[in-house]
């Protein structure tokens, strides 16, 4: 079982930069693939970032490619996401998930799902 709670969220302006940060329970932190969602009021829940077990593979949306950057610290049990150039568009409660199996872009492939963390980026 882990547990998964999101923070670093809040109200910014496009432009900014910001770090949200997901802190894992559990022993087993270091063999789970992380990944980052995030859903807008009226639309579906879509893939940001990914990044593998052992932290050297990632992926990305096309739409934060170069703006975003997953990482992670298996030692302090936390994945990251550093987002940088901000835009409105980005404006979303953002999720952190651990999969156990594959390395994945589909939320189904992910088995456990923090609560969420805010993010408004105003023009």
């Amino acid at each position: 079982q882990v547990q998964l709670v999101e923070s670093g969220g809040g109200l910014v302006q496009a432009g900014v930069s910001l770090r949200l940060s997901c802190a894992a329970s559990g022993r087993t932190f270091g063999t789970y693939a992380m990944g980052w969602f995030r859903q807008a009021p009226g639309k579906e829940r879509e893939f940001v970032a990914a990044i593998h077990w052992f932290g050297v593979t990632t992926t990305y949306a096309d739409s934060v490619k170069g703006r975003f950057t997953i990482s992670r610290d298996n030692a302090k049990n936390t994945v990251y996401l550093h987002m940088n150039s901000l835009k409105p568009e980005d404006t979303a409660a953002y999720y952190c998930a651990a999969s156990r199996g594959v390395f994945s872009t589909t939320p189904g492939a992910y088995d456990y799902w923090g609560q969420g963390t805010q993010v408004t980026v105003s023009s």
